[in-house]
């Protein structure tokens, strides 16, 4: 079992978050999560995962929360700096579940069984 702590960020209430804590849980794989709505969303860690996987990896222009935005809100999501101020504005436009696999380690944004096996055996 991992002694590193990974964190899951997240929205309790989504069902690829529960998911990926119930193939944690699966796994005994020890893990934090953070609530993004109740929490909020770490302005230190937004910025590790825009630099990380990119802006158009992390903000889900698939979702409810999107598609309910006005065009201009949508429209000034066109780099980064948007991205961010969206993600703080808006928690529930990230892509769920971002993952931190351990400090300075490597970030998911989604759930894919496959590539947490790999990074759980790290």
């Amino acid at each position: 079992m991992r002694s590193t702590t990974i964190t899951v960020y997240g929205i309790p209430n989504c069902d690829t978050v529960k998911k990926a804590r119930a193939w944690l849980a699966a796994q005994g794989i020890n893990h934090r999560f953070h609530d993004l709505k109740k929490e909020g969303v770490p302005a230190d860690h937004l910025r590790r995962w825009l630099a990380e996987v990119g802006w158009e990896k992390l903000i889900n222009r698939q979702g409810t929360t999107w598609r309910r935005l006005a065009p201009e809100a949508q429209a000034a999501v066109d780099g980064p700096a948007g991205a961010a101020d969206l993600a703080r504005q808006q928690p529930s436009v990230i892509k769920r579940p971002v993952v931190e696999w351990s400090e300075g380690g490597p970030v998911t944004v989604g759930f894919s069984a496959e590539r947490w096996a790999e990074l759980a055996a790290r």
